[in-house]
Order: C-alpha cells, then sequence, then structure tokens
C-alpha cells in the first residue's frame, strides 16, 4: 500500500526506479543491451540488471529475449514510448533552465537601416545606464528569413506585425530626399525654400535611386498621380538601405527613404524632403522577441528601447 502523505511532506510516495527506466529506454531505442550500454556509459551487466530491477518492479518482462535481439513485449512497448516522450520533455525542460541562468550576452539582432541609423547612435545610452550587461549586435537581414533561436530580440522591417509578440516600433512611411548638393547644382535648383515641393517630373529629372527594384519608386508616382517611365534615367539600384542612403548623402541622385530613419539627416540639412507624398505606410519597424529564454537584461533593453524612441532618454 501507498504510504499516506503526511501534513508535513516528509513521508513520500513509493519511489519510481527511474535508473531503470532510463536504462529499459536505451535499450528499446537502440534495441541492444550492449549498445544501450555504450550510449548510457556503463557495462552491459549494469544495464541488463537494471531492466531486470524494472521487470521485477512491474511483476512481469517487458522484452522476449530468445534470439540475438531483445525484442519488446506490447505492453514493452507502450512503455518505451511512453518513457521516450517523458525523458524527451524533461531533457527540454532542463535546457530552458539553463540557459535562463547562464550568463551571457544580450545578443539583439537589427536590419542594417535601424542599426546604422537609429540603434548605434542611441546604444552609448543603454550601455550607461546598463554597464553590467554585456551585448552583442548582429544583423538581420530584410526579406530573409530569420533564425530566431540564437538572438533575444530583433528588430525587423514588415508589412503589419510579424508575429503575435512582435511590438510596434517605428513607422515605415517613406519619403522622396536627396542632398542639397544635388539640387543647388541640378537645372531644377533652388528648392530648398520651396514649400509646394517639387514635382514628379522635376524629382524624375534628378535621377532615382532604387531599394532592391523599382517597385517603391513605381508605387510613389502612383501616389502621386503620375505614372513612372519604364526606364527612368538615371536609374541606380541598391541592395541594402545603408547604400541608398550614402548614396542620396553623396548627391547622386533621389532616394525613397524611411522618415524614422533619416530624420537626424533632415534636421541636420544633410538631406532634404522634396515632397510631402509618401509610400509604405503600411510597413513598420518591429520589436520582436526571439527563442532565448527571456531575461530582466532582455527586458531591461526593451524598455530602454521604447524609451529611447520616445525622446525619454539617450
Amino acid at each position: 500500500m501507498h504510504e499516506e502523505i503526511s501534513f508535513d511532506g516528509r513521508a513520500r510516495l513509493m519511489q519510481i526506479p527511474l535508473n531503470s527506466l532510463r536504462a529499459f529506454e536505451a535499450v528499446a531505442r537502440t534495441g541492444s543491451f550492449k549498445a544501450a550500454a555504450e550510449l548510457l556509459f556503463v557495462t552491459q551487466s549494469a544495464v541488463s540488471h537494471q531492466v531486470r530491477h524494472l521487470e521485477e518492479w512491474l511483476g512481469g518482462p517487458l522484452f522476449d529475449r530468445e534470439g540475438g535481439r531483445p525484442r519488446l513485449r506490447p505492453e514493452g512497448a507502450e512503455l518505451a514510448r511512453a518513457v521516450s516522450l517523458s525523458l524527451t520533455e524533461m531533457e527540454a525542460a532542463c535546457a530552458r533552465v539553463r540557459e535562463a541562468r547562464r550568463v551571457g550576452p544580450l545578443v539583439i539582432a537589427a536590419i542594417p537601416s535601424v542599426a546604422v541609423c537609429w540603434l548605434i547612435p542611441r546604444l552609448a545610452g543603454f550601455r550607461a545606464a546598463h554597464p553590467e550587461v554585456e551585448i552583442r549586435v548582429v544583423y538581420a537581414m530584410h526579406g530573409r528569413e530569420m533564425d530566431f533561436r540564437d538572438v533575444h530580440l530583433a528588430f525587423v522591417f514588415s508589412k503589419g506585425p510579424p508575429g503575435g509578440e512582435a511590438e510596434a516600433f517605428l513607422p515605415g512611411v517613406s519619403v522622396p530626399v536627396c542632398s542639397p548638393a544635388l539640387l543647388g547644382g541640378s537645372r531644377v535648383g533652388q528648392g530648398m525654400e520651396r514649400q509646394a515641393g517639387y514635382l514628379p517630373s522635376e524629382i524624375l529629372a534628378l535621377g532615382l535611386l532604387h531599394d532592391t527594384d523599382l517597385s517603391g519608386w513605381g508605387a510613389w508616382f502612383r501616389r502621386a498621380g503620375v505614372p513612372m517611365p519604364l526606364a527612368p534615367p538615371g536609374a541606380a539600384v541598391f541592395e541594402d538601405f545603408n547604400l541608398l542612403r550614402a548614396a542620396a548623402l553623396a548627391g547622386q541622385g533621389v532616394a525613397l527613404c524611411p522618415l524614422a530613419m533619416i530624420r537626424p539627416d533632415l534636421e541636420a540639412g544633410r538631406l532634404v524632403q522634396l515632397s510631402e507624398v509618401s509610400v509604405l505606410e503600411e510597413f513598420g519597424y518591429h520589436l520582436v522577441p526571439g527563442s532565448l529564454a527571456q531575461t530582466g537584461q532582455m527586458r531591461a533593453f526593451r524598455d530602454w528601447a521604447f524609451a529611447a524612441r520616445d525622446g525619454v532618454t539617450g
């Protein structure tokens, strides 16, 4: 009979032979007492002893031992499935606990635009507020599937929230911008004081810089009510936003850039906004939790990021 459980919790129920179950599962999985012994780094006789002990505890054999290899009986096969599943769940739970207690760097993934234009210029503020936190910043490439298993948080750009736990961080609305030098040396010129903005034809004459493909400018011209030429003059395509921004800063043409990323350039006069017509309002930058265990450092970074976004700190 089972012992009664006392109120002080000191009495214990009959113990399940866990070591024997582990040995039994190894034999069932490998199909061999010898292979199970090698897997568990014990002797074959030790495995045989543990399996015998389990069979005695259960009141009957689990294997048919006739022939060269042990064959599971039906009740043995049922037990093996249950034990295997339980061991897998326990190993996963232990891994989660170990990861939660592991002291390591806080890993933040960010697409290049956020990393260069938003995060890095402000990162000193987080490091000053949390000098004890080791931080590692890695790239997440827009348009490429990302492995979230090795990061705590990720800044991504997407049309709508990319997942249930994602938080909207910054808007993706984009407008045409260029260097003041391009305006000063162009035939359209004297544009920095123009309140009404540039006409689509004037923007086209300055030369277009494209991010990945021509679709962004195609959408902008449709929004402006003017069809874009099939082969716009002076077009140049860049595979990365930072390359596009660098080309715009260098006066090589007009680029469609998200206001959230180039606002410091506008405020400093490095870039000039040429029109109020915008695109990509349905897109945005989001902060997404990765698969690494939640930590206090992760929550501290998340809170700092939103505070920095809102101008509360750093």
